[in-house]
């Protein structure tokens, strides 16, 4: 992590602030910029990169990848209808007022 402090502040004032806003947002940061003025702080701050895995439902499970399931399952997934709706049968709709 890179602190960058600006201004009068110290160091242990710097490290409370670290600590206020990982606890408060529950991640790490990356990186700080403390700019003192008078009895105001300028906190400039980015967090660390999370990782995001794509949740998709398949027969009926929450799942993000299928690299656990045991063959009768990847044979049901892979037997399964996909469902679509085609172009004509949007057309054919009658608008109901």
């Amino acid at each position: 992590m890179s602190v960058i402090i600006t201004g009068n502040a110290s160091p242990q004032e710097a490290q409370a602030y670290v600590e206020y806003l990982q606890e408060k947002y529950n991640r790490k940061l990356e990186t700080l910029d403390v700019q003192i003025d008078g009895d105001y702080a300028d906190l400039d701050f980015t967090f660390s990169h999370v990782p995001f895995e794509r949740i998709r439902r398949i027969t009926g499970y929450l799942v993000g990848t299928m690299d656990n399931w045991n063959d009768a399952k990847a044979a049901e997934e892979a037997d399964r209808v996909k469902h679509s709706v085609s172009e004509g049968v949007i057309g054919s709709l009658e608008k109901i007022s």
